[in-house]
């Protein structure tokens, strides 16, 4: 009965809401609370879910959307321009460790043929971990994230030869097994699909949704969004391919267009729930009895699999890092066992190329390895340093930064509760001015766009004294609530005068309805909305920090001639909604790190051109250093962070330059050849 299905998902929903609740409240990766609600409702524990096919099948769909959602940050030049961590890196990552994993399993005494599937099941890594718990601790940008990615990504291609060996080799070990078509087939019919994908998705999506975008009907929009997503993972699973490839490619095809971050907020909803009963079957799937009976064979495993895995990448990507610390940092976040993995376990074990008393522990291992892999993946820097005794560069760079806010938390400084449109304003007036700043905000995508861009912002809730404090409240001269939500200013008002009551703080609102409340709280001076709530502030600011009227008044005269164009820089926050095409003030920053591969490295600014594709580069930063407004003949390097101003449409475009080379009307071209 389908209301049998229904009523096992209300469970399900209740307990996450529950569990993840407490696992957020101990500060702990919610994928262990998904996972913690599957072990114990499953058919294992208590048995509450019986019937787990069907919720599997959701599950699948929850991988299929956030495979969407990586292909839309994904763009095919940043494919291109990380070649080598998806083929170089990738393919060595499977090869090696299938042949060690497939040695090992040999010399214990599985058959030839086993021990390839096994090698094969313990190579993969779960995509769907490792890209969730990286975005939720902002590393994907990083060079480990850069690198783990590009490994997934080819792990993602070797599944599909892994699942079109596994019926060949049955075919010839297994007595009575029915015959299968040759691998050849298999692949030609895989590569077919991907070409069909591809070629859909660079001819057909464009023009489609511009047309669903002029009809104006969200309605039509998020199904079109459901319907490309869809149908691309249905191609390339019947193709045999995985379900998930279609979807990145289809996101990765949309990626390029500028209607990507309006897709991505549309779906977030839909990945995010369905996500979620991805991890509770993959708890399900734990045998606590299993792990009982055979928990020392079972444990051996786990500690052989994610040993074997972390120093395999490491060695192998060392080459391509600045240090062993970085490499390992890629090999912890890639140590656990895949869903994939999984996979093909079951599948030698339906066609009797695996001895189920081998499968089983196996199977057990891998699950148990993806359970414990979030904690993993969230302290991977500590446990890199712990091994190797000094961060990598990546978080030499975060400690430099850290270093450089508390210093500037030492100083006389403003600190502006608020990153949004209207605290990036005033940023940069005083950034202009001289004077020192810095930002709190609890959207962790603007702080990260922002901190790329070099400016002092830190993740945290104004409201907290701790917070302040840390920030520096003790030296600041003037205290900033940019944002209009009298709620959340009330509190922060309330704090900041308990350790500050001599301190100016100027609060931002919608309307003077709450104005008395706010007064009484102890702001200084409450302040009207939109850009000329920017243009108020800043002229407060300057007047309380004893910049001369005069200069003042000549500093918003000098904004208001040049029709705001200063306050249309801001970076978006993750959410964002794209605005309408004939919209004034489409204009947006935009942070572009060079990744090894770029085609710009080496290349000064005048040879891109971008002047041309109507982008400005407004800063770059280098080895933590901020240049605003470089120089054209600036040479670029790898690594460095750009700081593009421009339309979403231009800033695709500016991206491509940057990576691909487009600028020359040329492809790019692999190391080593002359540019």
């Amino acid at each position: 009965m389908p209301y049998g299905v229904l009523a096992q998902i209300l469970v399900l929903l209740a307990a996450s809401v529950l569990v993840v609740t407490i696992f957020r409240r101990m500060l702990l990766p919610p994928i262990l609370g998904y996972l913690l609600v599957g072990v114990l409702l499953g058919p294992h524990a208590a048995g509450w879910i019986s019937n787990t096919e069907d919720i599997r099948f959701f599950a699948e769909i929850g991988v299929v959307f956030l495979l969407f959602t990586l292909g839309l940050e994904f763009s095919l030049p940043r494919m291109i321009a990380m070649r080598w961590e998806v083929l170089g890196l990738g393919s060595a990552q499977v090869v090696v460790t299938t042949l060690i994993a497939a040695v090992v399993a040999w010399r214990l005494g599985a058959q030839p043929a086993s021990a390839v599937v096994v090698g094969g099941a313990v190579a993969m890594s779960s995509t769907a971990i490792v890209i969730k718990q990286l975005s939720e601790q902002l590393e994907l940008s990083g060079r480990h994230g850069r690198h783990a990615v590009g490994i997934l990504l080819f792990q993602d291609l070797a599944v599909v030869l892994f699942l079109a060996l596994i019926p060949v080799l049955a075919a010839r070990v297994v007595p009575g097994h029915a015959p299968s078509p040759p691998i050849w087939q298999a692949l030609a019919q895989a590569a077919a699909a991907l070409v069909i994908v591809l070629a859909a998705g660079h001819w057909l999506l464009r023009p489609l949704f511009h047309e669903i975008a002029h009809r104006r009907t969200a309605e039509l929009f998020t199904l079109t969004i459901l319907l490309v997503a869809l149908g691309a993972a249905w191609a390339t699973h019947a193709a045999g391919l995985s379900l998930a490839l279609g979807a990145f490619l289809a996101g990765m095809m949309l990626g390029e267009t500028e209607y990507r971050h309006q897709i991505e907020a549309d779906i977030r909803p839909f990945r995010d729930i369905l996500l979620g009963l991805f991890f509770i079957t993959m708890g399900m799937l734990l045998d606590v009895e299993l792990l009982v009976d055979r928990a020392g064979a079972i444990t051996l495993l786990v500690v052989a699999l994610v040993l074997l895995k972390a120093a395999a990448v490491t060695v192998l990507t060392r080459r391509m890092c600045d240090s062993w610390n970085q490499a390992a940092r890629t090999g912890l976040v890639l140590a656990q066992g895949s869903e994939f993995g999984f996979a093909l376990l079951t599948l030698g074990l339906q066609d009797r190329l695996i001895a189920p008393a081998v499968a089983q522990p196996l199977l057990a291992a891998i699950v148990v390895s993806m359970a414990f892999s979030p904690l993993i993946i969230r302290y991977n820097g500590r446990l890199a340093s712990l091994l190797f005794g000094k961060p990598d560069v990546d978080v030499a760079d975060l400690l430099k930064e850290a270093a450089a806010t508390a210093s500037v938390a030492h100083r006389e400084h403003v600190i502006i509760c608020g990153y949004g449109r209207v605290g990036q304003n005033l940023a940069r007036i005083l950034e202009q001015e001289g004077f020192e700043f810095i930002g709190l905000d609890l959207d962790p995508f603007r702080v990260r766009a922002a901190r790329q861009g070099g400016d002092p912002v830190v993740y945290g809730d104004a409201s907290q004294i701790e917070v302040l404090e840390t920030v520096g409240l003790e030296h600041a001269s003037v205290v900033v609530i940019s944002f209009a939500d009298h709620g959340a200013a009330l509190r922060i008002l309330a704090r900041v005068r308990e350790r500050r009551p001599d301190v100016p703080v100027l609060v931002r609102t919608q309307d003077d309805t709450h104005l008395d409340r706010l007064k009484a709280a102890g702001a200084t001076e409450v302040i009207p909305e939109t850009l000329e709530a920017s243009l108020s502030l800043v002229s407060h600011v300057l007047l309380l920090l004893h910049v001369p009227v005069s200069h003042v008044v000549r500093r918003i005269g000098d904004i208001r001639n040049h029709r705001y164009r200063m306050f249309r820089n801001i970076f978006r926050k993750q959410d964002a909604r794209v605005l309408d095409i004939s919209h004034a003030f489409r204009e947006q920053l935009q942070a572009i790190t060079l990744p090894p591969g770029a085609r710009a490295v080496g290349h000064t600014l005048a040879e891109l051109e971008l002047e041309g594709a109507e982008i400005a580069v407004t800063a770059i930063r280098r080895d933590g250093i901020v240049g605003r407004q470089p120089l054209p003949e600036t040479v670029l390097k790898e690594d460095d962070v750009l700081v593009l101003y421009g339309t979403p449409e231009a800033l695709e475009h500016g991206e491509a330059i940057l990576l691909t080379g487009a600028w020359r009307g040329e492809p790019a071209v692999e190391k080593g050849s002359s540019p």
